[in-house]
């Protein structure tokens, strides 16, 4: 009975603890990638919830006007948007000039994956391409904003990647290839960035209801000439959960990482996909 007794405290404190729980981003100033749809606008609006001013950076105007409008402004911060074109390295080193001079203590670095096929088929092109638009842009971005965090000890880098880290996914031969690059480049500057009060970590989404997840269905469905549900189904059956994940779950997870609570957590991967991949 005393054992009953003392578990259910435990129980209830924790529980408490939990509920004071409140990440406050209140001043800090975030750049998100790729935040004009899917998973980077999902972590836009998250972050702006939590209180962060937020710079948007991706290359469709329109689309980032209209995440621009969703953010959150009821503790008076203050957002914006730059344009560059991540297929073009040159583009996002002309905006790192004007990044370098901004007090960012948030990177989100987050692009759209390469295309689907065979890495036997693929040509040196694409993966060069792949290397360029994920690698070296996440790499120049760092290079941008990491002097002013070092300057004030503080710093979050987050990176979008991939379940592909830990398990090839079939048919994604150049993304697993790159993916798994820039997951190594992102241990090495966790260590590097260590020091200076800097967290470098990498977010793994699984299958997650985005315009991506649809082209790679539809152009299975065509390719094979099978109807699309049946693709989804297949895809469905691989995940515990039986569902695909929503663009906000891999924003909380983003957003706990850029909290006071995740100051001792760098250098790793966080996996959100529902339990499919296959190891831990």
């Amino acid at each position: 009975m005393a054992i009953l007794k003392n578990t259910y405290f435990v129980q209830t404190e924790f529980y408490h603890y939990l509920c004071l729980v409140h990440i406050n981003l209140l001043g800090k100033t975030a750049l998100v990638c790729g935040s004009s749809q899917g998973i980077g606008k999902a972590i836009a609006i998250q972050l702006s919830k939590a209180g962060a001013n937020i710079i948007l950076l991706a290359r469709n105007e329109e689309r980032l006007k209209e995440t621009l409008s969703d953010l959150y402004r009821s503790e008076g911060q203050e957002h914006q948007f730059l344009i560059a074109d991540f297929s073009n390295t040159n583009s996002v080193a002309e905006v790192c000039k004007t990044l370098s001079a901004l007090p960012i203590d948030i990177l989100i670095n987050n692009t759209g994956g390469p295309a689907a096929g065979k890495a036997i088929d693929a040509k040196p092109e694409e993966f060069i391409a792949a290397f360029n638009a994920h690698l070296i842009n996440n790499q120049q971005l760092v290079q941008a904003v990491s002097g002013g965090m070092r300057e004030r000890n503080f710093g979050r880098i987050i990176n979008i990647i991939s379940t592909s880290v830990k398990v090839p996914l079939a048919n994604l031969g150049v993304s697993n290839t790159i993916r798994g690059a820039v997951g190594n480049w992102s241990k090495t500057i966790a260590t590097e960035l260590a020091p200076f009060g800097i967290t470098v970590n990498n977010i793994l989404p699984g299958a997650t209801e985005t315009e991506r997840l649809n082209t790679i269905i539809n152009n299975k469905s065509g390719k094979l000439n099978i109807e699309r549900d049946e693709v989804e189904n297949e895809m469905l059956a691989e995940i515990p959960m039986k569902r695909f994940g929503k663009p906000e779950e891999p924003a909380y997870a983003a957003t706990f990482l850029c909290s006071e609570y995740a100051a001792y957590i760098t250098g790793t991967n966080i996996v959100v996909d529902g339990g499919r991949t296959p190891c831990l």
